[in-house]
């Protein structure tokens, strides 16, 4: 048992924020020259991102047009709805709650401590408008590679699933799913390497700015939890009981898998008996695949709430001011980079990143001291499984009308366990 707790992930990420905080406080110049730890993390993520995203969304598109008539155009519909709840309520949050403010003055230098890419010709914040706004997505599109991918993967896929009835198309399709398969393999790896770069991210930072840059990271936790709960209480509770079943127990009906991917952190593997659940509450079997399978890619509230949290709290810890213009730049930018999200580790820290790379006015590497708090965002992947279980009994209901009628009742609940 002490052997099994030495390996666990967390144990290492949490040994990883100590000795960063000691090295920060007791040796801040040591500490300072430990960034390139955390600059290499990402650099090496961001290699492999645009092929990764490429392949995700092309399989997530082409999936998209299979199952029953209208199914595919109400899946849409209903995963845009959730994207952009979710990102609206979690700017909302952090606007109002202000994670990164407040902090200590030396912290506003965060923004000069790392090298920011830029775009040419971008307008500065003095000069947003509306038509500037439009200009500042032109020139992402044009200048940096990742949104043209993913618009590429996106008409790729579509053409796929138009085709799918061809020999060849299949054949390409388990090529690119053994692509995928091979590149989750090597970013799990890579992952293994987080607390390192964690250690980095956080000796740095208190190295250079002081013990106080901590208090902002705890401020971004409580902001997260905050933000999924509402969330979680403002919308998964009302289509919940408009779909026939009230919250509270589908949570009961759940516990076991959401026990599961709190303790994992892998939504992935709470997936079969998700499956197996969702059709015993009364969901079309193929409705549940399709919903959940997609789901993991196109529907993942908690991701989107941290992706818009964790750019407005850079930013204000940054010192830059956003101006409501920038705002809805930035809503529509992840709005498109969320695309490329997934229920894997590491895929919103990726999705993070370019996203911060495409609004160009937030420091990129600054992302980093992010890593220090990603095993504790268990409220990200427990909305991100709980919303695609609420999406299957949405869509139950919208496919099958009233017919569609699952039983609260204990005995009933209970069924998927047999």
């Amino acid at each position: 048992m002490p052997f099994r707790l030495l390996t666990r992930p967390s144990l290492h990420m949490l040994l990883a924020i100590v000795f960063g905080t000691l090295l920060g406080v007791f040796s801040p110049g040591l500490a300072v020259e430990m960034k390139p730890l955390s600059d290499g993390f990402i650099l090496i993520i961001g290699w492999l991102m645009p092929l990764m995203m490429f392949l995700l969304v092309v399989s997530g598109v082409s999936g998209l047009q299979a199952g029953q008539r209208g199914l595919p155009g109400r899946l849409v519909a209903y995963f845009v709805l959730m994207t952009l709840l979710s990102l609206l309520l979690g700017c909302v949050m952090a606007v109002l709650m202000q994670p990164g403010a407040g902090h200590a003055p030396g912290m506003t230098g965060l923004a000069s401590a790392w090298t920011v890419p830029t775009l040419t010709g971008l307008p500065s914040s003095a000069d947003f408008s509306w038509r500037a706004s439009a200009s500042t997505l032109f020139l992402a599109l044009k200048q940096n590679p990742i949104l043209p991918v993913m618009i590429a993967a996106v008409l790729t896929g579509a053409l796929m699933a138009k085709t799918r009835s061809l020999r060849s198309v299949e054949a390409l399709r388990g090529t690119a799913e053994t692509i995928v398969k091979g590149l989750f393999s090597g970013m799990r790896l890579i992952l293994r390497f987080a607390p390192v770069a964690a250690f980095g991210a956080i000796a740095f930072a208190i190295g250079r700015f002081g013990l106080a840059s901590a208090l902002p990271l705890i401020k971004f936790v409580a902001v997260m939890y905050l933000a999924c709960g509402a969330f979680i209480v403002l919308v998964f509770m009302p289509i919940a009981r408009a779909s026939g079943l009230s919250l509270w127990s589908l949570l009961r009906y759940l516990k076991d898998e959401l026990l599961l991917v709190t303790f994992t952190g892998s939504s992935v593997a709470a997936l079969p008996g998700l499956i197996e659940k969702m059709q015993a509450l009364g969901c079309d079997r193929q409705l549940t695949r399709l919903v959940l399978t997609t789901g993991y890619t196109f529907n993942l509230s908690g991701s989107d709430i941290y992706l818009i949290v964790a750019v407005l709290f850079l930013a204000q810890l940054s010192g830059v001011h956003l101006t409501g213009t920038e705002l809805l730049t930035l809503l529509l930018i992840s709005l498109v980079t969320s695309l490329g999200s997934t229920s894997m580790a590491g895929s919103a820290f990726i999705t993070l990143i370019a996203t911060l790379h495409l609004l160009q006015a937030v420091p990129l590497e600054g992302a980093g001291l992010l890593l220090g708090v990603e095993r504790l965002m268990k409220c990200r992947v427990l909305t991100n499984v709980l919303g695609n279980c609420v999406a299957c009994l949405a869509i139950a209901r919208w496919q099958q009308g009233p017919a569609f009628q699952p039983d609260p009742a204990a005995d009933s609940l209970n069924a998927g366990h047999r």
